[in-house]
């Protein structure tokens, strides 16, 4: 039987970066890509902004695979499933 994993199992509080199946992984990543979806959400396509939003979602995406986080949880935005696809093959 497996136990439970707490966040510090995972990356102590005095270490701010991890590598996880061959990236390095920064403490937030998950937070801040979840942050970035929701930001596109509300962005036009045209603006500046939303540029800056996907290429930050694209630099993330490889660290937030490397957790596994696509292996547990399904992207429903077909937008941020391409731009994540692009970014990790």
């Amino acid at each position: 039987m497996s136990k439970a994993i707490r966040p510090e199992d995972v990356l102590p509080d005095d270490v701010s970066r991890k590598v996880m199946n061959d990236v390095a992984v920064r403490k937030g990543s998950v937070a801040a890509f979840v942050a970035n979806v929701k930001a596109l959400e509300t962005l036009a396509a045209t603006t500046p902004e939303y540029a800056e939003v996907v290429a930050q979602l694209q630099a993330l995406a490889p660290a937030v695979a490397a957790v596994g986080l696509f292996d547990v949880f399904e992207l429903r935005s077909t937008e941020i499933a391409k731009i994540v696809g692009a970014a990790v093959g």
